[in-house]
């Protein structure tokens, strides 16, 4: 499928949109306030061992300690075998002390609460090749499925290598049908990268910064540009001629799909990209057929509900939902690219009695996950009827990117009636009453609050106030959510 690359860069923020389809089908934001981690090597150092958890936190001068598992520590090959994997008998408080200096690589990015996710065996990513400089292993993607092909592969590349490195090389999709010229040009700029990378590390104070991965303009080029690529569009002209420059160092063959857009009107807007994360932002996705989608977004996973909406089929119930379902597998699988869901994911396809149908659904779902670059695992139905999978999760979803917990619910997505807050009010001035001695009590609240206890709630404030024997006013407070609600002593 041929897609278009869609670049708008401002000094604040880049954004890129892949266009295949006619539709967006994936979104990337970064903004130079939070530039993505992943990728980045640093000099850390030891805080904290954790035996209990068989883990350790690392500061690497962010603000939270990154995390680090005993299952990411890599150790020499020599010392564990053929393994190369440090020995999962060896406890941490075997391998860390605090305060020991670690040459770390981040795996995940901060997400929510949780620190960086950390790793020492280290990796350097090219546009055909991911350097291992630990590792003396040969692996391929596993994207490139035919046999022959990788075998060929395989061995271009040993012959490749040369014979004092000590490390060792994967074969990433884009090296499918790479020229030997190409292969070796990687080779060669991976293995300078790494020297700069071990020169810096030297006698360097923890914590400190030694590599951080290309910016994501960079990245469009090394990563997501592929055969069917058509053209990548950048809006700026500074930026352009950068990733000109970048390209020609680099990858020479990409300059020709390289194009500066001119035109006036705004390039996110001209090919509809703003309303599409408009769009995505949305907890409900209507379907062309009438159907929808309402996607929650929780701490510990994501769940998909499909309904049959307003589509009501022409022939039969079980065939409006075959239907609905099968439009709705493609629907999610370029939500999940939208909106870099991550994590566990859980799908409530509209039940099928067909077990036929639900085969086909399962299939259509698969196919659709088949395009994404994302590495996921996917389950069939459970005897619920739901469909439970993965998505591996490395950044940011573009909701927690773009947006922030509602001020008012703390993300909850309710609030409490102006009635239960009332209610609240009531029995807080009687705690109250109980445990100070006070002349008055005057409650501050919202509009909302206020007009109850005018109101229909009036007889229940008068009532407090001959109960408690002392008076009970009310004041409307500016700003104010319907939730808050503070009560004065005087």
């Amino acid at each position: 499928m041929s897609e278009e690359i869609l670049v708008n860069v401002t000094p604040q923020e880049t954004r890129v949109a892949i266009l295949a389809a006619g539709q967006v089908q994936e979104l990337v934001v970064e903004r130079a306030a939070s530039r993505g981690l992943v990728g980045n090597i640093y000099m850390g150092k030891v805080a904290r061992v954790l035996p209990g958890m068989q883990s350790a936190f690392v500061e690497i001068g962010l603000e939270r300690a990154a995390f680090l598992h005993v299952a990411d520590i890599w150790e020499n090959r020599k010392a564990n075998g053929e393994n190369g994997r440090a020995d999962p008998g060896k406890p941490i408080e075997k391998i860390l002390a605090e305060g020991q200096p670690l040459m770390v690589q981040v795996l995940k990015d901060p997400i929510g609460s949780k620190g960086a996710r950390l790793s020492t065996q280290l990796s350097v990513a090219g546009r055909l090749l991911v350097y291992l400089p630990q590792d003396p292993h040969i692996g391929i993607s596993q994207r490139i499925e035919d046999e022959a092909g990788r075998a060929v592969l395989r061995e271009k590349l040993k012959e490749l290598i040369p014979p004092d490195e000590s490390g060792g090389f994967i074969l990433r999709t884009l090296a499918e049908g790479a020229s030997s010229g190409e292969l070796s040009a990687d080779i060669d700029y991976l293995r300078h990268l790494w020297r700069d990378i071990r020169e810096r590390s030297l006698g360097a104070q923890p914590p400190k910064l030694l590599y951080q991965d290309l910016s994501l303009a960079q990245r469009v080029l090394r990563d997501m540009v592929s055969e069917g690529t058509t053209a990548v569009r950048v809006d700026s002209r500074e930026n352009h001629q950068k990733l000109d420059a970048f390209a020609q160092a680099y990858m020479p063959a990409l300059r020709a799909r390289l194009q500066h857009y001119t035109g006036e009107r705004p390039l996110f807007e001209l090919y509809n990209v703003e309303q599409e994360i408009e769009k995505a932002l949305a907890r409900r996705v209507d379907l062309k057929s009438g159907g929808t989608l309402v996607i929650d977004q929780t701490e510990a996973m994501t769940t998909v509900d499909v309904n049959t909406g307003g589509f009501v089929g022409q022939r039969n119930f079980d065939d409006t939902v075959f239907k609905t379902n099968l439009e709705a597998a493609q629907a999610i699988a370029r939500q999940l690219r939208l909106r870099n869901l991550g994590g566990i994911i859980v799908v409530d396809f509209i039940d099928m009695d067909s077990a036929e149908h639900r085969v086909a659904v399962l299939e259509e779902f698969r196919r659709a996950l088949a395009r994404d670059r994302t590495r996921m695992t996917v389950s069939g139905f459970t005897t619920l009827g739901l469909v439970e999978m993965t998505r591996k999760r490395t950044r940011e979803s573009l909701a927690h990117v773009l947006c922030e917990p509602c001020a008012a619910c703390g993300g909850r997505g309710e609030l409490k009636t102006a009635r239960t807050v009332c209610y609240e009010v009531l029995r807080e001035i009687l705690r109250e009453s109980r445990a100070f001695q006070a002349r008055e009590f005057r409650v501050l609240a919202s509009q909302s609050v206020y007009d109850l206890f005018q109101e229909e709630e009036s007889g229940a404030l008068a009532m407090l106030s001959e109960f408690i024997g002392k008076p009970v006013s009310v004041q409307v407070q500016t700003g104010y959510s319907q939730e808050q609600y503070d009560i004065v002593l005087l």
